[in-house]
């Protein structure tokens, strides 16, 4: 009988799984916006009465789904479930409520069955604009940053609070993809309501309080195992990143005792004038997910796994500040936190832990049009076209892993996609000129750093545009780690040679072009350790050059990319003397 209840719960698990898969990929297929429809820059989840999370779509990112996870219970206190009504639906996007800036949107929706509500089905989404000056670093407070959503009702019992879309549609500059977005966030929750019916009805449920507690109870078990593994004892890391106009410096204490863990930010830099703050809920989300990463990757993520890992940050830090500092670009930190935190499970547990990686996309957020420019600029262009704004997601390479390679151009932690140039191209007037492999620029080791990427980008007919720059790691490259080299700093520039600033909106002329050489991930282990077959295969692949196969893993290469085993040998045997 006892076999029999687990498989029936397992049963039960992966149908609600399932369930909230579907409602990821509906709002995926009904959204107006790029980064949501070919992006999926969104999280879904659902949630029991108390709102705390049961289970998380796959389809996601963690900065929004863990954040999501803490923002729904915001929702219960406003708005107890017990007066929820059929039809209602609720949202805010508040950056200390929600998930980190006024650009991620929460949807959330009563699920009922039996005209009772068991649960509540939300989901998170990125929407282009919401107004102010739009994505990007420049704003000094977040007033400026656009239109703040209190907690409030999107929909009463199935009718739209039209009065809210009335002030979102005269306040953004692309209103149609907006309100397309709203109403499939909408449709999103409605499709994993009716799975969560369906599933209660096919296995004779009242609610989902008691599987999901069980489910929560479980994940926090497996969880707080894991921490015990680890050896007791207090960790500190220390990395430094670019910052606006000074660096930012984050210091991570990570506290092991038994099965539980702490980690505290004291000591890193203050607030930063621009836009690239971050919330507490946001520094939780991608500290905890760094932290699971390593020891607890199978786990689901529910408000069990979540709330093992106490994380702390003083109020006024740079991962926690208050109203009203602003924080649009928050993901250019907040997508370090992961590799701070490997630094610091690096020391603990030193052979499961990868390099640095990449980390913070480059996402550009791109304007045109005579609005969107330096009218002097624009002057000069006889036809700059439409207006537009589009953000691109892009990304660098991972750390070399204790067993393989980084990944190359690859979203971690976000797990945000990249758009086709395709898509991009065919909707807006951008040409993306190229778009390759960055040789080199994962670092060398016995596992070598994932590949950033190059592009360049312009408007059509070479108009001119702007660039709102979000980028990091241009002038500290991602660490090698037990011996593996850095790889290379990203590079922001134009086809002219001008060198821009890594953060900032900035103008690209007419006849300019945007290029952006991305970072690649640091190497793990020596680099004259790795097999020299595969340095060569690396070197025909466009992804090593036959310099850097010579001078950093003592490869030496025949004039036929065959490899000279005999001068390699002789070669590795200088390099490690040298390094002795």
């Amino acid at each position: 009988m006892q076999d029999l209840d687990r498989i029936r719960r397992q049963l039960i698990w992966s149908r609600l799984i399932s369930a909230i898969e579907e409602q990821a990929q509906t709002v995926m297929r009904t959204a107006f916006s790029q980064s949501v429809r070919e992006c999926g820059d969104l999280s879904a989840g659902v949630f029991n009465r108390r709102g705390e999370m049961i289970a998380q779509a796959v389809t996601g990112t963690p900065g929004h789904v863990n954040a999501m996870a803490i923002c729904v219970r915001h929702f219960v206190d406003r708005f107890p479930i017990d007066t929820m009504r059929p039809g209602d639906v609720f949202c805010t996007n508040d950056p200390w409520l929600s998930v980190g800036h006024y650009h991620d949107v929460t949807v959330v929706t009563p699920a009922f069955y039996k005209g009772r509500a068991v649960g509540l089905l939300a989901n998170t989404c990125h929407i282009v604009d919401m107004g102010g000056r739009g994505l990007g670093p420049d704003a000094r407070q977040v007033y400026e940053e656009g239109i703040n959503i209190p907690i409030m009702h999107l929909a009463r019992e199935g009718r739209i609070n039209e009065d809210l879309m009335g002030i979102l549609r005269t306040n953004v500059r692309n209103a149609g993809d907006m309100e397309g977005d709203f109403y499939a966030m909408m449709n999103c929750n409605d499709a994993g309501a009716r799975r969560l019916a369906a599933m209660l009805e096919e296995f004779d449920l009242a609610d989902i309080e008691a599987i999901g507690d069980t489910i929560m109870a479980q994940s926090r078990k497996r969880v707080e195992a894991a921490i015990a593994d680890i050896p007791d004892g207090v960790y500190e890391h220390v990395s430094e990143l670019d910052g606006f106009e000074a660096p930012i410096r984050i210091r991570c204490r990570l506290t092991v005792a038994g099965s539980a863990m702490a980690i505290d930010y004291s000591g890193s830099s203050p607030a930063s004038p621009y836009g690239i703050n971050v919330v507490s809920n946001f520094c939780l989300a991608y500290t905890v997910f760094g932290v699971n990463c390593i020891i607890a990757p199978n786990i689901p993520c529910n408000a069990g796994s979540i709330g093992v890992v106490q994380v702390s940050a003083p109020a006024g830090c740079i991962l926690n500040v208050q109203r009203p500092m602003p924080v649009s670009a928050r993901h250019v930190i907040g997508q370090m936190l992961p590799d701070v935190v490997f630094g610091c499970l690096a020391q603990a547990i030193p052979d499961r832990v990868p390099a640095e990686g990449a980390g913070a996309m480059w996402n550009p957020m791109l304007r045109g049009g005579r609005m969107a420019v330096d009218p002097a600029v624009a002057a000069q262009a006889e036809e700059p076209g439409p207006d537009y704004d589009v953000i691109l997601f892009n990304t660098g390479g991972t750390g070399g892993r204790p067993t393989m390679d980084g990944l190359t151009t690859t979203a971690f932690p976000s797990g945000v996609r990249t758009p086709p140039v395709e898509a991009v191209e065919a909707r807006f007037p951008v040409i993306i000129w190229r778009k390759e492999f960055r040789e080199d620029s994962g670092g060398a080791g016995l596992y070598r750093g994932g590949l950033g990427q190059v592009l360049e980008i312009g408007g059509a007919g070479d108009a001119p545009f702007t660039v709102a720059a979000m980028f990091d790691r241009t002038w500290r490259a991602a660490e090698g780690r037990h011996g593996g080299r850095d790889g290379k700093a990203g590079i922001v520039r134009t086809t002219s040679g001008d060198i821009l600033k890594s953060k900032g909106r900035q103008t690209i002329g007419s006849g300019e072009r945007l290029v952006l050489e991305l970072p690649g991930g640091g190497g793990y282990g020596p680099p004259a350790d790795r097999d020299p077959q595969r340095v060569r295969d690396d070197v025909i692949d466009g992804l090593v050059s036959i310099d850097s196969a010579r001078q950093d893993y003592g490869v030496e290469l025949t004039p036929e990319l065959d490899v000279d085993m005999a001068r390699t040998q002789q070669r590795r045997q200088d390099i490690r003397k040298a390094g002795e």
